[in-house]
């Protein structure tokens, strides 16, 4: 396909989510990639401009590199469609549903698929919940989440009750629902996803209690292992854990699944993320890297996906 079948592209960055400066880096990396492959790209911010903007500037289709909130779950898939511009990744259910993780985990638990225990949490029920009771339900050690955030934003590790409701506590900054978590103890792995393939299993390594923000963004120590030291047979199953877990949340087009071995070596699912980082040292280039596919090659690939 050529650079100019493509027409006229605008890369959505920035927004209003609390990943809007790492989605403004995602989104610069995308549109100079695309501009060095030829195509008419053009960076495009929700937060400054209405979205009814793309019509007026007469766009042809959309690279969505919005992370979080107002990009990732639905709510831009659906203005898109209303305006009848196509665009990246998944549809409306799809980012719907991965960017809920508690809607995302009874999805994965009704088909089969392993995933950690859990409880949700409604933040306006924080003071009298019994604490006590939901550590001794979750093996003691817990992980807590905002329902609806991702980077690991509002995310903390709790072992007693103190801890645990103070977490709560804070998550509630984020979220009004709220999801407690069986705290895994053993290493963390992603599996991206490309035009119906999982791509190479990255293994994640960092000092950090857990793969936090800082562990993300801002740590020189974070190690990525690609590839990452599974047996052949380990290997596929991941891939093919992470492609089932993916399409039964309606993924389609790309996106990554994160997923641990618990103490067990056994495998559970985590979360899915419907638009993954995107800079060149983000994971799924670093995944693509490994299957031989360049950076631009692969914001080709995934601009691709608007033309079927």
């Amino acid at each position: 396909m050529k650079a100019a079948d493509f027409g006229k592209v605008a890369v959505l960055m920035g927004g209003r989510s609390a990943e809007r400066e790492i989605s403004l880096k995602s989104g610069m990396a995308v549109l100079k990639a695309l501009v060095n492959e030829g195509v008419d790209a053009h960076a495009f911010d929700p937060a400054a401009q209405p979205i009814t903007d793309l019509l007026a500037q007469n766009f042809d289709r959309v690279f969505i590199a919005l992370h979080g909130r107002g990009g990732e779950d639905g709510s831009i898939q659906g203005a898109l469609d209303a305006l009848e511009l196509p665009y990246t990744g998944s549809g409306v259910l799809g980012c719907a549903l991965a960017m809920d993780k508690v809607r995302t985990k009874q999805i994965w638990q009704a088909a089969g698929l392993p995933t950690a225990r859990s409880i949700a949490v409604d933040s306006s029920h924080i003071a009298e919940l019994d604490c006590e009771q939901v550590l001794t339900e979750l093996g003691g050690r817990v992980i807590v989440k905002p329902a609806q955030e991702g980077s690991s934003i509002g995310m903390a590790i709790a072992a007693n009750a103190e801890e645990l409701r103070k977490a709560l506590q804070q998550a509630a900054h984020y979220d009004q629902r709220l999801l407690v978590e069986t705290w895994l103890q053993g290493p963390e792995y992603t599996v991206a996803l490309l035009d119906n393939r999982a791509l190479p299993v990255i293994r994640l390594q960092t000092s950090h209690a857990f793969y936090d923000y800082d562990a993300k963004y801002q740590a020189n120590d974070t190690q990525y292992h690609c590839p990452a030291g599974l047996s052949e047979s380990d290997e596929l199953a991941v891939r093919s854990l992470a492609k089932a877990a993916f399409l039964s949340v309606a993924g389609s087009g790309w996106g990554r699944v994160d997923l641990m071995a618990d103490s067990e070596g056994r495998w559970q699912l985590l979360e899915v993320n419907t638009v993954p980082g995107m800079t060149e040292k983000s994971l799924v280039p670093m995944a693509a890297k490994a299957a031989g596919i360049s950076f631009g090659d692969l914001t080709l690939r995934i601009l691709e996906q608007t033309m079927e």
